[in-house]
């Protein structure tokens, strides 16, 4: 079980840390790096190429403002791809997830929220659980105490005590 998260510059990390975070509570191994798909594409291409060789499963691609990473990553390997748009300083993010969920025909990239770190870890969770029996529990343990969480929450809000 093995996901690589390549991000497009390295202040994309304080998004990307929870994502990794998140994988590596699942048990996923997780391979974090910082590839420019405008400053070094040929790097992004030979890392997109390579990726399946090197035993990684899902990849997830965060960038944001001109944010083709993810893009660029599915051209050149059959893995899937998740793209997490990053917030930007000058759209709130809107570029980022513009960039990304536009795809043309033939080369899909999964999105999920600007800023969804956690999402995009879970949907590279669920794609490796159709694979892997024990990722499966473990979110159906993770959803479940979710909801007790909401519960919680609700019952103190019915008593008063929030």
């Amino acid at each position: 079980m093995k996901i690589a998260i390549i991000m497009g510059s390295d202040s994309d990390y304080e998004v990307v840390k929870k994502t990794e975070k998140l994988l590596k509570d699942f048990g996923v191994e997780v391979q974090v790096r910082v590839i420019s798909a405008h400053r070094t594409p040929h790097r992004a291409m030979e890392v997109a190429e390579n990726a399946e060789k090197e035993g990684f499963e899902v990849i997830i691609g965060a960038a944001g403002k001109a944010a083709h990473l993810p893009g660029v990553i599915a051209a050149y390997t059959q893995l899937p791809v998740i793209g997490l748009p990053i917030k930007s300083s000058t759209l709130d993010g809107l570029d980022s997830l513009l960039s990304i969920v536009q795809m043309p025909k033939g080369i899909p990239v999964a999105t999920v929220a600007i800023n969804g770190a956690e999402n995009a870890a879970l949907l590279g969770i669920q794609i490796l659980a159709i694979k892997y029996p024990e990722l499966r529990e473990k979110l159906i343990q993770y959803r479940e105490e979710m909801k007790e969480e909401v519960i919680e929450k609700d019952e103190r809000f019915l008593k008063g005590e929030m």
